[in-house]
């Protein structure tokens, strides 16, 4: 098996200059966010979920494994749907995309304003 260390991402919050934002702020975003306070930075790595495409940051403290999709060879969420069965998120997309292709060819589309 090769490393999923390749589908990592990285996010940076710098607030070392800045004025962070507070606890009370972020529970009442309804996020659940890392806290980076005023003259803090923080750093962490990220994966995207292959079944639903929600970013995850990386707790490094986490003890409990997390979700792998063989079939995909990515790391899915928490989520009890996306750890249950595989339903690629690209491949829904790619589905999605061509058929409003084909409905275009064929003059099925219905524009809105």
């Amino acid at each position: 098996m090769s490393s999923l260390q390749r589908h990592e991402g990285y996010l940076m919050i710098d607030n070392r200059f800045g004025p962070g934002v507070s606890e009370e702020f972020i529970r009442a975003s309804g996020k659940d966010a890392p806290i980076v306070g005023e003259g803090q930075l923080y750093e962490s790595s990220t994966v995207t979920c292959a079944h639903c495409g929600t970013v995850v940051i990386l707790n490094p403290q986490r003890t409990r494994p997390r979700h792998y999709c063989p079939k995909c060879d990515k790391y899915v969420c928490d989520n009890t749907i996306c750890a249950a069965e595989c339903r690629s998120f690209d491949r829904l997309l790619d589905t999605l995309q061509e058929k409003a292709f084909l409905d275009s060819q064929s003059g099925n589309i219905v524009l809105t304003k």
